[in-house]
């Protein structure tokens, strides 16, 4: 039984599991909690088992904490403060971070002091202006968010937080690309990502009732056209001004790649595997898009995270990514900076009828045609060491 990983590796952990004071018309995880029913809470002692499990299966010295939900800070500033603690006690001589993702409609003073004297990065979601961000992200009254939210990210910004903003692009927001953007810019955000909406027809009321093979999507999942066209028209807005002022991880990423890196995120690696999910009572998936019964890899009371991540039902989940890529994708030119996408979006079909195509797959290859010349352009003038700011 090992208990240090043999690479390093993510685990995303959700506190509070599905809940959430939101009910966001498109969200797949509060669907979960029919898997747990009653109270979906962390324990101190589920959460002190977390802490020193995770810092001593990483193999590296910098142990990365990721909280998420459903809404994390249902869990109140106490549980956050009780993390810290259990950080210090078995984290000696390690160096710690936390990434937490919040809808930011709870934050407050007490929070944002918090948040900043223990160097947390925060990840707010705001999915463009009130006309879209409300019809998509409302509470369970009906009402929507943007004014919570946006007290939220000034509680952030007062206190010097560190944040980016995730914005999801759903059906509804990728009709408004330079709109979206510019909103985002207007609030003050430099650090942004967007993340396409592509979630599957059958209802997650529970697994046992959930298809992770369903080809249909719901009808929010932005399509392959409006998901490149997005991707285009913000990257272009992005160009007229912003490039080095603000940092759009979807582009950084590209650009990354363009220059021949390696993959900073799952979504463009050849493989994934290395990115878990924890639930609230310590049960581990392969990933957090995978909390099905089938990809429950165990449990942090009865296994530890080595044994897990390493395993050879983590490691055929994770090698399955390249070997299920259909000959259209392995045929393509941008292969290298695609990688058939996420799994979860494989829900097309190729002309010749093969299945595991990615839904995005048109809106991935038009993004690329149209972005490659400036990336190349960007690649040329980085490596000859010449800023990109203020020159495009």
């Amino acid at each position: 039984m090992s208990t240090v990983a043999e690479a390093p590796f993510h685990v995303l952990a959700k506190p509070a599991g599905g809940s959430c004071n939101l009910d966001c018309s498109y969200c797949f995880y509060t669907k979960k909690t029919a898997m747990y029913p009653g109270s979906r809470r962390m324990t101190v002692a589920g959460l002190e088992r977390f802490v020193r499990e995770l810092i001593q299966a990483t193999p590296t010295r910098e142990v990365a904490f990721a909280w998420q939900g459903g809404e994390p800070t249902l869990m109140g500033l106490a549980f956050f403060e009780k993390a810290v603690e259990f950080q210090r006690q078995y984290g000696k001589g390690r160096i710690i971070s936390n990434a937490l993702q919040t809808n930011g409609t709870l934050l407050d003073d007490d929070w944002g002091r918090f948040l900043a004297q223990n160097r947390f990065l925060v990840g707010i979601s705001i999915d463009g202006p009130r006309e879209v961000h409300d019809e998509q992200r409302c509470d369970r009254r009906g009402s929507g968010s943007l004014d919570r939210v946006l007290a939220g990210l000034k509680m952030l910004q007062q206190h010097r937080v560190e944040y980016n903003v995730l914005t999801v692009v759903s059906a509804l927001n990728a009709r408004y690309p330079e709109v979206v953007y510019r909103f985002l810019r207007k609030t003050g955000a430099r650090h942004m990502q967007f993340i396409p909406l592509v979630e599957r027809a059958v209802g997650d009321l529970d697994d046992i009732e959930a298809v992770p093979d369903e080809e249909r999507l719901t009808e929010s999942s932005v399509s392959p056209e409006a998901y490149g066209d997005f991707m285009c028209r913000v990257f272009d807005e992005w160009l007229k001004r912003d490039v080095g002022k603000i940092h759009v991880r979807d582009f950084e990423d590209m650009l990354n790649l363009w220059m021949g890196n390696p993959a900073t995120v799952c979504v463009h690696s050849p493989e994934c595997g290395r990115a878990v999910a924890i639930e609230h009572n310590g049960d581990v998936y392969s990933c957090d898009h995978y909390v099905y019964r089938e990809n429950r890899i165990g449990n942090i009371w009865s296994e530890g995270f080595a044994d897990m991540v390493d395993g050879g039902r983590q490691r055929a989940f994770g090698t399955a990514k390249q070997a299920l890529l259909p000959q259209k994708c392995r045929d393509c030119p941008w292969l290298f900076a695609c990688q058939g996408g996420c799994p979860k979006h494989r829900t097309a079909r190729t002309e010749s009828g093969e299945r595991g195509l990615n839904h995005l797959c048109a809106g991935w290859r038009r993004f690329c045609e149209h972005a490659d010349p400036t990336l190349r352009w960007m690649t040329n003038e980085l490596r000859a060491g010449r800023p990109l700011v203020g020159r495009r």
